[in-house]
């Protein structure tokens, strides 16, 4: 079997267990919460209506016939096909908006400001200070305080994606030449998956986020690692690494305190340090990062980088250990 045809076996493998909860029936944080509890509500409305107007049916079909006749008065069928729906939708709307308008209050200011822009198709991710400007950036790989509130800043530079952490927050559009904000406040340390949720093109179904809260000193000792530029590799094996990269990948990518400093792709300053590849692909392992980088375009037709599977066995090895080194 071809290198290439195994390395595109691997975007078929499970992702391992630490991969992230996804679900939005259980909220992990005040807005995802207000979620489920719109989604019960409608949902137990629906349900207490469709279950209503079923039996009127059965009755109105099979029923006495004295009932029947009762059925198709004039004024039941008014009362029940245009009274009771304005009034039901009508107050269901008023508990919707509501509750709805309790997610966009913001009485605090945010412990953190992270912007997120759609590619495609992949999530590049800036943490920013208080005057706006970028403090890293890193990609696929959201990091934010428990017990704190977060304001993400989302952003899109080609189409319109959708950003959806179900356990956190609601969808939120990204629409090209507009910013949408939302505001998340996890309550307890945890990792989520987050995705894409308006189709974006031919891999819009694998273009996820891993999103993990940690407690407030954690994130912060995080983000000053984050800041650091990537150290000098030793050995042999990690210096043949860098300097393949140097001569394939810079181009594209960026590694702080290195010559690449490239934009169109990921920033892999600390891609080492991250869970998974691909966004949300693959699992991040010395394995998997040889087989992105000989196979992307097998295991994800049609994203921006090619498939480097010219490289030599050594070198291949080479520049994926160096790649995990970057923590």
């Amino acid at each position: 079997m071809p290198c290439t045809r195994l390395f595109g076996l691997l975007a078929f493998l499970p992702l391992p267990l630490q991969a992230g909860v996804q679900s939005a029936l259980h909220p992990q944080s005040e807005s995802a919460g207000r979620v489920a509890e719109i989604t019960w509500v409608l949902f137990t409305g629906g349900a207490i209506i469709f279950v209503l107007v079923g039996i009127l049916l059965a009755l109105a079909l099979c029923g006495p016939p004295r009932l029947r006749v009762l059925l198709r008065q004039p004024s039941l069928v008014v009362g029940g096909g245009i009274i009771f729906p304005v009034v039901v939708l009508t107050a269901l709307l008023i508990y919707t908006l509501s509750a709805g308008s309790t997610m966009l209050k913001a009485d605090t200011p945010p412990a953190a400001r992270i912007e997120v822009v759609g590619e495609m198709w992949w999530w590049r991710v800036r943490y920013l200070d208080s005057e706006g400007l970028a403090l890293f950036e890193t990609a696929n790989d959201i990091r934010m305080p428990a017990g704190l509130p977060v304001e993400l800043v989302l952003k899109s530079d080609n189409v319109i994606h959708s950003f959806w952490v179900p356990n956190l927050a609601g969808k939120l559009d990204m629409v090209p030449g507009h910013v949408n904000r939302l505001r998340i406040q996890a309550q307890e340390p945890g990792l989520f998956r987050g995705q894409c949720a308006e189709y974006c093109g031919a891999q819009h179904a694998k273009m996820m986020v891993d999103v993990q809260v940690l407690s407030a000193d954690d994130f912060q000792s995080w983000v000053a690692s984050q800041r650091e530029p990537a150290h000098e590799p030793a050995g042999a094996t990690l210096a043949l690494g860098k300097q393949v990269f140097m001569q394939n990948c810079v181009q594209c990518h960026a590694i702080r305190g290195t010559l690449a400093n490239g934009t169109s792709g990921p920033d892999l300053t600390h891609v080492g340090s991250r869970l998974s590849l691909a966004a949300g692909v693959l699992p991040n392992n010395v394995g998997a990062l040889a087989g992105w980088i000989a196979g992307s375009q097998h295991i994800k037709p049609g994203n921006a980088m090619p498939s480097f599977n010219q490289l030599s066995g050594e070198n291949l090895r080479a520049v994926a250990q160096y790649m995990e080194s970057l923590q």
